[in-house]
């Protein structure tokens, strides 16, 4: 007899492999644009894809990110009753701290807004326009990021799925965890904005 745990632990468990999964890096690395934890920030994001100068890897980086938090999503709630949420959040800290780079990942905003818009369509809009409304508004990659983890769980408690909010904070919480350095910075006058070398 299968015991009941053996599908949820293998669900988190595939869910957290597909979260770590480095595209940024790999995309960077195969078409020739070296290795990303050597350029700018070091981080294996968009953001520092976008400072390799190659804005097709950039976007296809976000894309593979994102697209990443909300399978997990999906193919946790198509396993187990009630999946999705956990899986999406082991997704993201699969993202954030993968196993095949030492857990040094992503800051996980892309994988986020994944997992939120999978979870909650209406508030992965919220994600999304907070994101680009930070970003352009302020010039700094840091502050659109933190303002978008920051309005999902905001955004599921003002739309009544406050069943989905605690899950979000959590998520958020690490977020800003992962742009501690960002935060640093910004109180330092320091930061830099989009184009800049580091960040």
């Amino acid at each position: 007899m299968t015991p009941a745990w053996l599908l949820p632990a293998f669900v988190l468990l595939i869910s957290y492999l597909l979260g770590s999964v480095p595209f940024g890096l790999l995309l960077t690395r195969f078409t020739g644009a070296g290795d990303l934890r050597k350029i700018g920030s070091g981080n294996i994001g968009a953001t520092n894809v976008l400072r390799t100068g190659r804005k097709g890897l950039a976007a296809a980086t976000l894309l593979l990110d994102l697209l990443k938090g909300a399978a997990a999503v999906l193919i946790g709630a198509a396993l187990v009753d009630g999946g999705g949420p956990m899986a999406g959040a082991m997704a993201f800290i699969g993202h954030c701290y993968p196993v095949w780079l030492r857990f040094a990942g992503g800051k996980g905003v892309a994988t986020m807004m994944g997992v939120v818009s999978a979870l909650y369509w209406p508030a992965g809009i919220v994600f999304a326009l907070v994101w680009l409304g930070a970003l352009f508004g302020t010039k700094w990659s840091s502050v659109g990021g933190m303002a978008a983890g920051i309005s999902a769980p905001v955004a599921l408690l003002f739309m009544g799925r406050i069943d989905l909010a605690p899950v979000t904070l959590g998520l958020a919480l690490i977020l800003l965890w992962r742009h501690r350095a960002n935060i640093a910075r910004l109180a330092k006058g320091e930061e830099p904005k989009i184009g800049a070398a580091k960040g």
